[in-house]
C-alpha cells in the first residue's frame, strides 16, 4: 500500500517558536560556552540533524518530519502543548500531571518482550529491539477521543519491521501490547482507576500498515517521559488512548485481545476506536474538535472531524464491509 504525502508545509508553518534556535542565537551561544560544554549540551538535547540544522540557521525537514496526509491549515502544535498537556494514567488522571509526576521515571535500561504465536521470540535490550530498523521522522495528526487534537512530529520505526523480524505464524491475527507496570516508578498505578497494567491492541493487518509506528521520540528529541518513554504505540486513525505507552509487551495472539478502556468501561469504548465523526461518544459529540496549541480566535475555532482522521485513502479498505457503529 503506498501512502500519499502531502506538499511539504512551509518551514516558516512547521516550527513553532521556540523549538529549534536559530542561528545568531545558537552562534551566541556556543561562544559563551566554547570549551566549557559539548555542542550536544547547548543545543539542549537536539537530534545531530536538528543540531546541524541549528548552525545552518534553518529548519532541517528531516529533524520534524514529512507530513502526512496533512491539510494546509494542520500546523505543527508546539512543543510545550504536545509535552504538557498528556493522557498517561499512570503518572495522574489529570492532563497536566504527568509532566510532573513522570519527571524522575528512568526509562533505560529498558526490555521488551515479544512472545506468543511467532517463530522468533525473545526478551530484547530497546537498542537491540530497535535494530535494524531505520528512524523515521512523520508529522501525524493526533485525535483525542475527548474531542481534542494535535499534530505531532512523531519519530519511530514502522511496526511492521518488528513484525516481519519476529515471524508471527499462520494464527497469529491479532498483536496485544503490555505498558510497564511498576507502582513505585509509575505512581498513578498504586490507585484502582484502572486494571493496571495497561494493555491495548490491533488486528494483525492493522499494525502491519505502513502508518502504524512506534514512536521513541517527538520534534527529533528522546521521548520524553510523560509521552511515553522509551517505546509508545502510534496509530493515526484511531483515538489516542490505542496508542499504550511505554510498552515492555507485544504478544502474537489468534484471538481478539481486551483493551483497558474496553475492560472499564465496554459501552463508551470499544476495540478498533477509529476516528469516526458520525458515531458519537455517548456523553458527547465527535463531529468536530479542537485543535490545541493555537492563539486569537484560532484557539476558539472548532474544526470538522475527518473520517479516520484524515487517512482514509491509507486504510479505509481494512474496514471494507463492517458496521463502524458495531465495531466502535
Amino acid at each position: 500500500m503506498l501512502i500519499r504525502r502531502a506538499t511539504d508545509l512551509p518551514s516558516s508553518e512547521l516550527t513553532p517558536e521556540g523549538v529549534y534556535v536559530n542561528r545568531r542565537t545558537f552562534l551566541a551561544a556556543a561562544g559563551a560556552a566554547a570549551g566549557a560544554v559539548g555542542l550536544g549540551a547547548i543545543a539542549g538535547g537536539l537530534s545531530p540533524r536538528a543540531l546541524h540544522a541549528a548552525v545552518l540557521g534553518r529548519q532541517d525537514p528531516q529533524a520534524v518530519g514529512k507530513p502526512y496526509g496533512l491539510q494546509s491549515d494542520d500546523k505543527p502544535t508546539p512543543w510545550s502543548d504536545v509535552t504538557s498537556y498528556n493522557n498517561f494514567y499512570e503518572f495522574g488522571t489529570g492532563k497536566d500531571e504527568p509532566i510532573e509526576m513522570a519527571k524522575n521515571f528512568k526509562p533505560k535500561p529498558w526490555t521488551v518482550k515479544v512472545d506468543g504465536l511467532v517463530g522468533k521470540p525473545g526478551d530484547y535490550q530497546l537498542e537491540d529491539f530497535l535494530k535494524p530498523s531505520a528512524i523515521e521522522d512523520r508529522i501525524y495528526r493526533h485525535r483525542c477521543v475527548e474531542a481534542w487534537s494535535m499534530v505531532i512530529p512523531w519519530r519511530g520505526i514502522p511496526l511492521a519491521d518488528v513484525i516481519k523480524r519476529a515471524a508471527p505464524t499462520a494464527k497469529a491475527k491479532y498483536v496485544e501490547f503490555t505498558t510497564l507496570y511498576d507502582p513505585k516508578r509509575m505512581p498513578g498505578q498504586q490507585s484502582g482507576v484502572l486494571d493496571w497494567p495497561y494493555v491495548e491492541g490491533l488486528r494483525l493487518d492493522e499494525a502491519m500498515n505502513p502508518l502504524t509506528m512506534l514512536a521513541t521520540g517527538v520534534y527529533g528529541r528522546d521521548l520524553p517521559n510523560q509521552n511515553g518513554a522509551p517505546l509508545r504505540l502510534v496509530v493515526p486513525w484511531k483515538y489516542g488512548f490505542k496508542g499504550i505507552k511505554s510498552i515492555v509487551r507485544i504478544r502474537f495472539v489468534e484471538q481478539q485481545p481486551r483493551n483497558t478502556w474496553n475492560i472499564a468501561n465496554p459501552s463508551e469504548y470499544g476495540f478498533y476506536s477509529n476516528v469516526n465523526p458520525e458515531v458519537d461518544h455517548p456523553r458527547w459529540s465527535q463531529a468536530t474538535e479542537r485543535r490545541l496549541g493555537l492563539t486569537g480566535l484560532d484557539k476558539l475555532r472548532r474544526r470538522k472531524t475527518l473520517m479516520f482522521n484524515g487517512y482514509v485513502d491509507q486504510v479505509g479498505s481494512m474496514y471494507a464491509g463492517m458496521d463502524l457503529r458495531k465495531n466502535y
